[in-house]
């Protein structure tokens, strides 16, 4: 009860606790978080260290002047304060995460028990190669099942992303063009590639000519085919593709590409909706990247660890980066000249063979699942998003009718004459406790938004997800405009003029300064 006398307001079921007002700032049990340079007690310090010797400086006048600028904070203020930051945070751990072309899957536990077992997770990669053979054995067995789930001679593991992995395929089909003394300048990219697509081309020397999609989504053949010709090196297709479609022409594609004497390379970013039912070799592909955190539950974001290993056809095998692993006489071995075929390779790609905790993951992950688990997890990823299709067709604007793949793609035809954009639309979505959707991606649609709820997810938590989209499409229609302009207002920070913050960033601010001000 309140009688009044309190200062404490009683909101009634259902209120937002946005409207609360509170003397600290805080609500509830989210504390308000200043920055932890703003909590700086010049002195203070976590632990007590001895003064340092009075030493002649070796540094030639080029010593630190003045203070090194951390702030002053005891053990227990740290601690705190990035434990608050981590409450902050959403992640596939604590709800779903609808992302499209991004799969963020569950990461099982027990990968990450394999993947701190004595003997994997303390080895060195400068460590004598006589020490580790059992971790040669865990990378050549990783690459056996990739090439068998992929139908391909050769693999590549050393990239360190989905986006190197691209470059090693792109500087492998070079390599390749260039040993029949084959010199191409054009790189064919569909307008519903991943965005590193051109960006890999050019950066490989190549122009990049776009290819449009038809009226169902999908790669137009007949614009395709018109662009080959003998200075075509390669074209650069996603399958299935960021519409979340699977390109139904693609063995004729295959074909075309090959008859003008050019590779084809297929971004693997969504393999995950077609492991253990189609081999992409099957397909006429001659290089694709995997990215082992979509398709292999390896842990996704974060700045890393990243791993994208690149498949290879017959034909371009000889072209892969080094060093291999190839079995001698005394057992497995890095080698950078194996049998002297090596040396048409375009060399190293990056230090070390890969990223060995990822290898660890995904390999537990193939092994605990075996090739009937991973057909049924990509089954499992198509079926949850044709019930999201279905549920919310009605609701929201579907860009392309008929099943898709593990993603669905929609466009802001819904919210037309409506005054909210598909930018409101999704913050107002965190406000329902879900981090948004993809926006305005792939190009091919105005307004996009691209879902992708994997194969984690239950129905249960699905059926939540439909009915907040569907309570936010019902308030669109009644007009609520303002609550999608204001949104989100249930979190620590409001809606940022992203527009300014591009345009005149404060990159600098120090201890002490009016950080309002200097914004």
């Amino acid at each position: 009860m309140n009688d009044g006398s309190s200062a404490v307001r009683i909101h009634p079921a259902g209120a937002n606790p946005s409207t609360i007002d509170t003397a600290t700032g805080n609500r509830g049990l989210q504390i308000e978080e200043k920055l932890i340079f703003e909590q700086d007690s010049p002195g203070q310090c976590g632990v007590d260290l001895p003064e340092p010797p009075d030493l002649r400086s070796r540094l030639g006048g080029l010593e630190r002047q003045g203070r090194i600028g951390l702030p002053g904070l005891s053990e227990p203020q740290v601690v705190r304060h990035f434990t608050r930051l981590s409450q902050k945070n959403y992640a596939i751990d604590t709800g779903l995460y609808p992302l499209g072309s991004c799969t963020m899957k569950h990461n099982p536990r027990l990968n990450e028990k394999l993947a701190r077992l004595p003997g994997l997770a303390d080895i060195h990669p400068l460590q004598p190669l006589s020490t580790v053979p059992g971790a040669l054995e865990l990378i050549d067995t990783v690459a056996h099942w990739l090439k068998t789930l992929t139908g391909m001679p050769a693999v590549a593991l050393s990239p360190a992303a989905g986006a190197q992995g691209e470059l090693c395929g792109i500087m492998s089909i070079r390599s390749a063009l260039e040993a029949r003394g084959d010199r191409r300048s054009r790189v064919l990219v569909p307008e519903s590639a991943h965005g590193t697509n051109p960006a890999t081309a050019a950066a490989c020397g190549y122009a990049v000519d776009h290819v449009p999609a038809d009226a169902t989504g999908r790669v137009n053949r007949g614009a395709l085919e018109a662009k080959l010709g003998p200075d075509v090196a390669a074209l650069m297709l996603t399958n299935p593709n960021t519409c979340g479609l699977f390109e139904t022409e693609i063995i004729e594609i295959a074909a075309a590409v090959h008859a003008a004497g050019a590779f084809f390379y297929c971004d693997g970013a969504n393999f995950n909706a077609i492991v253990g039912r189609v081999r992409p070799a099957d397909l006429g592909i001659d290089c694709m990247h995997l990215n082992l955190h979509k398709t292999f539950s390896t842990p996704h974001g974060g700045g890393g660890p990243g791993s994208g290993p690149v498949v290879l056809s017959a034909a371009l095998a000889p072209f892969a980066p080094l060093p291999w692993i190839v079995r001698g006489a005394n057992g497995l071995e890095l080698r950078e000249h194996p049998d002297g075929v090596a040396r048409c390779s375009f060399g190293r790609l990056k230090s070390y063979h890969g990223q060995m905790g990822m290898f660890v993951r995904a390999l537990a992950y193939m092994m605990s699942h075996g090739a009937d688990g991973l057909r049924q997890a990509a089954e499992d990823a198509v079926l949850n998003a044709n019930y999201l299709r279905i549920r919310l067709e009605r609701e929201l604007s579907l860009s392309f009718p008929g099943p898709c793949m593990h993603e669905i793609l929609f466009d802001d035809r819904f919210l037309k004459d409506t005054g909210v954009t598909t930018l409101d639309f999704a913050k107002a979505l965190i406000d329902e406790g879900y981090h948004p959707m993809t926006m305005y991606f792939p190009l091919v649609v105005h307004g996009a938004m691209l879902l992708e709820p994997t194969e984690s997810e239950a129905k249960s938590s699905l059926d939540q997800f439909v009915e907040a989209m569907k309570a936010l499409s019902e308030a669109v229609r009644s007009g609520e405009v303002s609550r999608f302009r204001a949104a989100p207002v249930a979190t620590p920070r409001r809606r940022l003029d992203e527009t300014a913050a591009a345009r005149r960033p404060v990159l600098r601010w120090r201890p002490g300064e009016d950080r309002q001000a200097a914004e």
